[in-house]
């Protein structure tokens, strides 16, 4: 099929690469012409596994190509995917800015060739509406045209994955054509497609995200009152999970959560639900313990310095999570401002997420590696869970170290471990 993809982020270029290594005929638009003159050379604007491989490939194969023109590639499409960013206003609400206007631009190349628009993009339940009546009302004359809502669920880290071994598709359509279109469009990935009207599709997403979210949040509570009692989280979080009814997965405390997506669509669902009439407090104590959580960390970092004016704080991870370069929403990035409000000095390493850090984080001394970050430091606080760490020399981090005292904010070490090894160290419920 011949398809359109409008916004290469994080979405829009995934899902364009993983529908033209199915064979599809796929033109990738945005905005931005610097993005799209570096992706027609190479060169990816992020870093996710396997992406950079499979673009190339595509591009060689002929079936992937990019653009910033959005009528030609309306024109010449099928199918149009609109993956355009839907950021949090200040009060929550999502911004559809983007959605509007590029609705607006993709009217200008309809014509009467039949054509399905699809919501890629997280958007609030009835965007769906909006988008099919802001493209009537700026089209001319005769067009053919259904609008249909496919939310995704792609993890940064493990998105190309994700797309092509899904654990269900989503389809909301409010015709038959569109539905029956889009069904063999996915029909390669041979996972579960559940077909549903559009308003049911929109909150699929939401919900689903929220429903994450929530689960991470209620298991940092409980780390917090096994914190306070001298209980285990990792094995109360184990005898949890054996319950199929709640499952292992999203039960690992930590720091918290972030990213580009949890912290949006919650506070978006927030703002959806009180514009409906319904006062979602659930929801509303979720991201209050989100938000707490950064507080934690920064009080076990206290009690094990006192002074925090004056005192070097290494800091590993700077990504919202492990396999990404993406800092969005960064629980580091919003720790180290507040070790800085404190007088603390900042060091940090990250795998991948320096470059962006740096346009963001200011007065923090960024290093070489873990090793580098460690040296001098009183303290060295892990944040993301890069493999990487796992393989630490402790015996070599203890040298380097002005003080052995280590902040495990992701639950990856054996505490008992490094206490033999001299450490003074802490976890999140441990």
């Amino acid at each position: 099929m011949k398809l359109c993809i409008i916004g290469a982020g994080y979405v829009g270029l995934v899902t364009g690469a993983c529908f033209a290594d199915l064979g599809n005929e796929v033109i990738c638009i945005d905005n931005d012409k610097n993005k799209i003159n570096d992706l027609k050379k190479g060169i990816m604007p992020i870093f996710e596994v396997g992406l950079e491989d499979m673009v190339e490939r595509n591009v060689k194969a002929g079936r992937l190509s990019f653009s910033t023109d959005i009528k030609n590639g309306v024109k010449k499409s099928a199918i149009i995917f609109i993956a355009v960013g839907t950021p949090s206003k200040p009060d929550g609400e999502a911004d559809l800015c983007y959605i509007e206007n590029v609705t607006k631009n993709i009217a200008l190349g309809l014509d009467s060739s039949y054509k399905i628009i699809v919501e890629k993009s997280t958007v609030p339940v009835q965007t769906g509406e909006w988008v099919a009546r802001t493209l009537k009302i700026n089209t001319k004359g005769k067009v053919d045209f259904d609008v249909a809502s496919n939310p995704e669920f792609l993890k940064e880290g493990s998105a190309i994955n994700d797309f092509m071994h899904p654990d269900r598709i989503v389809l909301g359509v409010d015709s038959k054509k569109a539905g029956d279109i889009l069904f063999q469009l996915y029909k390669p990935l041979k996972a579960p497609i559940i077909v549903t009207d559009i308003k049911s599709a929109e909150l699929i997403k939401h919900a689903s995200n929220s429903f994450l979210a929530a689960k991470i949040s209620f298991i940092n509570a409980i780390a917090n009152i096994c914190d306070l009692t001298g209980a285990d989280i990792v094995k109360v979080a184990e005898g949890m999970g054996l319950d199929k009814r709640i499952g292992k997965a999203f039960l690992n405390a930590g720091a918290g959560w972030g990213g580009s997506c949890f912290p949006k669509d919650v506070a978006a669902f927030i703002h959806i639900a009180e514009k409906l009439g319904y006062n979602f407090n659930l929801l509303k104590e979720v991201a209050n313990i989100n938000e707490s959580q950064k507080k934690v960390i920064l009080e076990k970092i206290r009690r094990g310095l006192w002074i925090l004016k004056g005192k070097t704080i290494g800091i590993l991870g700077l990504a919202f999570k492990p396999n990404t370069d993406d800092i969005r929403s960064s629980i580091a990035v919003d720790l180290i401002n507040m070790l800085q409000m404190e007088g603390a000095k900042i060091k940090a390493y990250d795998p991948k997420a320096m470059d962006k850090a740096k346009l963001v984080l200011k007065n923090v001394m960024f290093c070489k590696n873990a090793y580098d970050t460690a040296k001098g430091s009183d303290c060295l606080v892990i944040l993301t869970e890069w493999a990487e760490f796992m393989e630490l020399d402790f015996a070599k981090v203890k040298k380097l170290l002005q003080q052995p005292f280590i902040v495990d904010g992701r639950n990856m070490y054996d505490l008992n471990m490094l206490k033999k090894l001299g450490f003074n160290c802490v976890g999140i419920g441990r």
